[in-house]
């Protein structure tokens, strides 16, 4: 999130809010066994980050409306589906 927002020069917009439910403390990856598979990462993750931010900037008409529903709201777990 501060990556992104950096980018967008608007890092006074990170508000921090208490975990959710069975919130998990850490998450532990491991890409040993798409790398046997024959995956390699094309990108750097700077690299990908801007385009995909790029990519949302230029496409709001695709992704704004989803802002209405359940899934994009802020505590999700909190409402009645």
């Amino acid at each position: 999130v501060t990556e992104i927002l950096d980018s967008l020069g608007k890092e006074d917009l990170i508000e921090f809010v208490e975990d959710r439910p069975g919130h998990d403390i850490r998450y532990s990856l491991d890409s040993s066994k798409v790398r046997e598979l024959g995956w390699k990462c094309r990108h750097k993750f700077e690299e990908g980050l801007k385009e995909t931010i790029e990519w949302y900037l230029k496409n709001e008409e695709w992704w704004k409306p989803l802002i209405d529903e359940k899934i994009l709201h802020p505590t999700p777990w909190k409402l009645e589906w």
